[in-house]
């Protein structure tokens, strides 16, 4: 049996709760930072604002108290927002941590440091931490996973002995779990792809079709793995579960928030006016400030990733964007 603390009740924490809970050899806490909405989620025994329909299993927790999500459990899964990561951890003794194992589910770029999850951890934490501390990526929307749809993600850490830990403690007939050492193209896979699924929508939002977001995908695939392996990940980690599969799926999905953000971006609405009205983050928007400042620290050359940073940030027409993508110098096409 392993016990589980939940950082984070929005949507994904939300729905790695229940999945847990429901295996009957697992125990699961959720921790909602804030006080009132914890109350609200115990007499609701739902997230009804970040995944209504979803029902709680009697078995899960759920409290406001961090202290006491962390009490006796045997391993820390942090699914808050990427930008809070670092004020969340800073609130945990690193010898609270000392025997557990650091499971990061929060996809993205701090943007002040340029750091992965992981390495945000290890800033905080200390190396004793960072050595457990697993990232696990993979194309699983919470709304899927909540409902038992067969999913598929990868657990990942420097010391594979440590990522197979967590993949049989998280694998189940709904849920299966590969393995890998390669920690930093699974970070980099799941943070890098939300860029592109802005992308997608742009065009999905402008009217285009089909061939457009294929040859974004495929291009938007390059672009990742360019960055990724300057940064030190593995060229065959982006043809997996937590490269090419989480672009797939973040790019076409209805649930993906990204795609979604993109979408109304290439409608026209403003990109303040957009994030006003959601209640759930889209992490490719800040992702994409930081993959453009590491792509120009390495040298790397991103040029969707430019032009969505552009459209977000600069003030560029979408359409315009789409013309300097398709006007830019003729190549040869090579594989990685």
């Amino acid at each position: 049996m392993a016990r589980f603390a939940i950082l984070g009740a929005g949507s994904w924490g939300t729905a790695l709760g229940i999945m847990l809970a429901r295996q009957d050899e697992h125990s699961a806490v959720l921790w909602e930072f804030r006080p009132g909405a914890a109350e609200q989620l115990i007499a609701d025994r739902e997230n009804r604002e970040f995944l209504p329909g979803a029902p709680f299993p009697d078995s899960l927790i759920v409290t406001s108290d961090l202290d006491a999500s962390l009490t006796d459990c045997d391993a820390v899964l942090v699914v808050v927002p990427s930008h809070v990561v670092r004020s969340v951890l800073e609130r945990i003794e690193p010898e609270t941590l000392a025997d557990k194992v650091l499971i990061g589910a929060s996809k993205g770029i701090e943007q002040d440091t340029l750091q992965r999850m992981s390495e945000v951890a290890a800033a905080v934490l200390g190396e004793r931490v960072a050595r457990r501390c697993v990232a696990l990526s993979g194309p699983s929307h919470a709304e899927e996973v909540a409902k038992g749809i067969p999913t598929t993600v990868v657990s990942a850490a420097h010391d594979l002995d440590v990522a197979r830990i967590v993949q049989h403690w998280l694998s189940c007939p709904a849920f299966r779990v590969y393995a890998s050492d390669d920690i930093t193209g699974v970070e980099l896979g799941g943070s890098l792809k939300n860029i592109i699924a802005l992308a997608t929508g742009i065009c999905d939002g402008l009217g285009y079709g089909d061939n457009t977001r294929g040859a974004l995908m495929t291009r938007g695939l390059h672009e990742i793995s360019r960055l990724g392996i300057a940064l030190g990940g593995r060229r065959e980690t982006f043809a997996g579960l937590s490269g090419m599969g989480d672009l797939i799926t973040t790019c076409t999905s209805r649930h993906s928030r990204n795609r979604y953000v993109g979408e109304q971006l290439g409608r026209g609405r403003s990109l303040d006016d957009i994030l006003r009205n959601m209640t759930m983050v889209a992490e490719g928007v800040t992702t994409t400030k930081a993959a453009c400042a590491l792509a120009d620290e390495h040298d790397v050359e991103m040029p969707i990733a430019e032009q969505v940073h552009d459209i977000l940030f600069a003030g560029r027409q979408a359409k315009e964007a789409v013309i300097q993508l398709m006007t830019r110098k003729l190549k040869v096409e090579r594989h990685l």
